[in-house]
């Protein structure tokens, strides 16, 4: 008998191959769209030509008003076998109108050169200063991108300054102004950071930022850089180079800005840390007058008791200094230089010398008769 697997295992071998082939992902498929449906914001449809019919579903409600019955269009992404189902299907994550294929090659093409060049390397990102007092913006004067940059912004923080440099956000001769604009605020505009900022469109409308003249103005840029092109899933040259890419331009604004709410509440906090380090330093300097005050102290209780001390020695020197007794009335008496302090040492051939606490005088002994 034959070896059998399950239908499942079947299934999963097959999503496997696929999962594994490196080939067949981020692929673009051109075709016409048809069967066209929608349910919580996830697309479905097929397409296809003379010949074949290929059934693709689109998880970014951005691309749903491109994902029309009967248009030509061509989608990138990465077929997907559904195990359960037993169904292939594509998996979409772009969607651009037919002729948007060769931008996209050639966007491709810059973007390897590029980074093969080192303009994408982290190490030659500059990163944002802490504190940003003013915003350079490169956009359209008339477009919408502007006005939300200045409403998210003054909302967040009033006191912020926004400086302008128009320009064209597509067509031709976009690429120019952008990157002349970039050159120029980064010479000569007192500002902070700089954003170039448009809002979404298909890669044609946002091919002037997919361009190696913007890519190199804006890797050249001294000043710190942020991207803000398009919609969340849309992606150009200048987001890879740009020292930092915002999805929006609205996002961006909330990126570089720090509520005003959030300012006060740092002051107040380094108020508080003022205080602190000075209530500290005061009760220091009430600790060392303390600590002053018992030395002192201290020393004149050592000294006191010293000079009592000293005083009690004095006393007992004095009554044992023979001019202390001599005063009170005693004489010393000596005999050839030599103290006498008996009459049995008396030697009666010789004179006695008495001293007195004023002077001395000879005496001759007498024996005294028994």
């Amino acid at each position: 008998m034959l070896e059998t697997i399950t239908v499942s295992q079947f299934n999963g071998y097959i999503k496997k191959i696929f999962d594994a082939e490196e080939l067949l992902h981020n692929i673009s498929v051109v075709g016409e769209v048809f069967g066209v449906s929608n349910a919580r914001q996830i697309t479905y449809f097929s397409l296809k030509d003379e010949n074949a019919t290929l059934p693709c579903v689109c998880f970014y409600p951005a691309y749903a008003d491109k994902i029309v019955e009967g248009k030509q269009i061509v989608v990138t992404g990465s077929p997907n076998f559904y195990v359960k189902g037993g169904r292939l299907s594509f998996s979409v994550n772009r969607v651009e109108e037919v002729g948007a294929g060769k931008l996209f090659e050639e966007f491709l093409r810059l973007k390897e050169k590029l980074e093969k060049e080192g303009l994408f390397a982290a190490e030659h990102k500059i990163p944002l200063p802490k504190s940003i007092k003013r915003i350079g913006v490169i956009t359209s004067r008339d477009g919408a991108v502007i006005q939300d940059i200045k409403n998210v912004s003054w909302r967040r923080n009033p006191q912020l300054d926004i400086v302008l440099y128009s320009t064209k956000v597509q067509g031709r001769g976009a690429e120019l102004e952008i990157a002349h604009a970039i050159e120029q605020m980064d010479k000569y505009a007192n500002v902070d950071v700089i954003v170039v900022a448009r809002g979404g469109g298909s890669l044609e409308d946002l091919a002037a930022y997919n361009t190696e003249v913007v890519a190199r103005a804006t890797y050249n840029c001294v000043k710190p850089i942020v991207s803000a092109v398009g919609h969340e899933t849309d992606f150009t040259i200048i987001d890879f180079v740009s020292d930092l890419r915002a999805p929006t331009p609205s996002a961006a604004a909330e990126l570089l800005t720090e509520e005003l709410s959030g300012q006060v509440i740092s002051l107040k906090r380094l108020i508080s840390r003022f205080n602190n380090a000075a209530r500290n330093y005061i009760s220091s300097k009430d600790n060392l007058y303390y600590l002053k005050n018992n030395f002192v102290n201290a020393i004149n209780n050592y000294l006191n008791q010293r000079s009592y001390q000293l005083g009690l020695n004095e006393n007992a020197l004095k009554k044992l200094n023979p001019t202390t007794l001599l005063k009170q009335g005693y004489a010393k008496i000596e005999q050839n230089g030599q103290p006498l302090s008996s009459s049995k040492g008396v030697n009666y051939n010789e004179n006695l010398d008495i001293i007195f606490a004023d002077g001395r005088v000879k005496a001759k002994p007498i024996k005294e008769e028994e």
